[in-house]
């Protein structure tokens, strides 16, 4: 029921838009009706790829101009109907795409957004230099309905207005889909996503494959509609152009963006071409250049985001400040109680051997070696610059060792991607935290259970569970963007736990906290310690540290000096002169 009612405004629309465009006599204005969903299409099949994951392409008409040239050239040369061609379309747009996506995935940011550019202005010149500059569709008087030559053009608009309708829903299943879930994270926060089990690889090419497919299944019926093809009317800088503008204008990572943008920008467009175009060429460009500047100028996310911002903010009332637990002062933390257990005794499930790491002259880490047992926490301490977060990114994929092994279970997972080491059993909390700020807190959570779950209801049942073990399970629906320092740990903690770690790696989870925060997240530390949760924690506030941990590994300029238990590492004067500094012997608790 709830489904239905989030899809009846998309019913509403698309059944007044298809009411007014029967109404519409004049061929022109017809005309425009149907090129308003079929750019709303088109971006769509943008947003997929680029709103999703914030890759932005500038290339999109590749896929649409493949689609195009499909139709006309099937039709042409092999006398097939366009709803064949239609469908062969969008097959080979999805091939091109991850043909394309594979290599150029490889980049990020304003390169790969470059590197997109030049596909659709290659593919124009091998059209050019293959003989088709212009390529007319033959008109089918014997069999019109076959070939869709229709002579009503309102059929046109009706037929473009069902493939929007697909396209929207096909992309409302999407985000509500573990796909969708998945692009939003690499969106977000790559780094995070990598790190919560999501191999972006993957489905960033599943992403540009599917937007492939739709750009070419719009832009074989694009042909169709216009009879005639060129290489710069669908490979041209400007179809790119516009597919990202509509997207833009509209709100980028919604289906109603780009149906937003198409409903105000390409009529706005087409009107003044057609009436100022032969005085001002390039009307159309200045058009989408303005809308362009105009967003990032009002609304850098769009109409869509600013709009829904604007009316939650109206209808929300002030945060309530999540319940905390009553906890003991941070001085006079007790011990988990867990077995008692000599030094050296349990399982060794992380083996790390010799490993180094340096950056051109700089030795970051140096030849460090240790074993972290079942159950065991231990703390990783030292100066700033020490090397501990460039150990944990070695630990965890985000670096590739130049010597040395990681063994996990006796197994060498050295140089393993992100994704690979969390489903292996390693997860991962940030120093700087990397939350999916639109997302809800479950819905975060729930990027970090499909590592282990095989379905979206089992991803969520875990999600709910690593929630409610970090108390935050009264404020799950809380936008992540909304949240205190405090809340956001516990988050990214609850996001590592939906995993079901083997070893939990925590960077500085007290940074950024005061002091009864951090005791709240200490408790929840110690309350993992006692499920027998194995626990590998950098941490400078060393109060409250000598009384959680089984023992520390302390490293200075990359290097361990020292690894024990709390009592005598505290007590080392190596420590004491490179870490703890003299006031800590008069502090120190006894």
């Amino acid at each position: 029921m709830q489904n239905l009612r989030s899809l009846l405004p998309i019913l509403i629309f698309t059944a007044l838009y298809a009411v007014l465009s029967l109404s519409v006599t004049n061929s022109y204005y017809q005309l425009v009706m149907t090129l308003v969903p079929v750019w709303a299409v088109f971006g769509l099949s943008w947003n997929l790829l680029s709103g999703y994951t914030g890759l932005i392409s500038f290339g999109h008409a590749a896929f649409f101009g493949i689609g195009a040239y499909t139709t006309a050239l099937g039709q042409i040369y092999f006398d097939l109907s366009p709803w064949m061609l239609i469908p062969i379309a969008a097959m080979l747009g999805g091939i091109a795409g991850f043909l394309i996506g594979f290599p150029t995935f490889r980049l990020s940011g304003h390169y790969f957004a470059l590197a997109m550019l030049a596909y659709p202005l290659a593919i124009l010149y091998v059209f050019e230099w293959l003989g088709f500059q212009e390529v007319t569709l033959p008109i089918k008087r014997d069999n019109p309905i076959a070939y869709m030559q229709f002579a009503d053009p309102r059929l046109y608009t009706l037929l473009a207005l069902a493939m929007m309708l697909a396209t929207i829903l096909l992309t409302r299943v999407i985000e509500k889909s573990r796909f969708g879930m998945a692009l939003l994270a690499i969106k977000q926060n790559e780094a995070a996503a990598e790190a919560a089990g999501i191999n972006t690889l993957a489905w960033k090419l599943r992403a540009i494959t599917l937007s492939g497919a739709i750009a070419g299944a719009i832009g074989g019926f694009y042909a169709v509609v216009l009879l005639v093809v060129t290489p710069q009317s669908v490979f041209g800088m400007l179809v790119s152009a516009q597919a990202l503008t509509v997207a833009m204008f509209g709100g980028v990572g919604t289906v109603w963006g780009p149906v937003i943008g198409s409903v105000i920008l390409i009529p706005l467009a087409e009107t003044l071409n057609a009436e100022a175009g032969s005085r001002f060429p390039g009307i159309q460009g200045v058009i989408f250049g303005l809308a362009i500047i105009s967003v990032i100028l009002v609304a850098p996310e769009g109409l869509f985001w600013k709009l829904r911002d604007f009316f939650r903010k109206r209808v929300t009332s002030p945060a309530v400040a999540s319940p905390s637990a009553p906890v003991q002062p941070a001085a006079t933390i007790a011990k988990p109680s867990r077995p008692e257990r000599s030094r050296g005794a349990g399982e060794v499930v992380l083996d790390v051997r010799n490993l180094s790491r340096s950056f051109g002259g700089l030795k970051a880490v140096q030849n460090v070696s240790f074993k972290l047992r079942r159950n065991e926490i231990l703390g990783i301490i030292g100066p700033n610059g020490a090397g501990k977060t460039t150990l944990f990114n070695l630990l965890n994929g985000f670096l590739r060792p130049g010597t040395g092994e990681i063994l996990l279970d006796g197994r060498d997972k050295s140089g393993r991607k992100p994704h690979e080491l969390c489903e292996a059993g390693i997860g991962r909390t940030f120093q700087i935290m990397r939350p999916f700020l639109r997302m809800s807190i479950s819905d975060n959570v729930v990027v970090g259970a499909y590592v282990r779950a095989r379905t979206d209801a089992e991803a969520r049942r875990l999600a709910t569970e690593a929630i409610a073990r970090v108390g935050l399970s009264d404020i799950a629906d809380r936008i992540a963007g909304e949240l205190t320092t405090k809340e956001l740990r516990l988050m990214e903690l609850a996001r590592a736990l939906a995993g079901q770690p083997r070893i939990l790696l925590l960077d500085e989870t007290l940074a950024g906290l005061g002091h009864d925060e951090a005791n709240e997240v200490v408790a929840v530390i110690q309350r993992l310690a006692r499920d027998g949760m194995t626990i590998a924690i950098i941490e400078h506030t060393m109060q409250a540290m000598v009384r959680l941990v089984d023992s520390f590994l302390v490293l200075d300029h990359g290097a361990v000096i020292v690894e024990g238990e709390p009592e005598a590492v505290t007590r080392d004067s190596r420590v004491i002169e490179a870490y703890l500094g003299k006031k800590w012997v008069a502090h120190a608790p006894h």
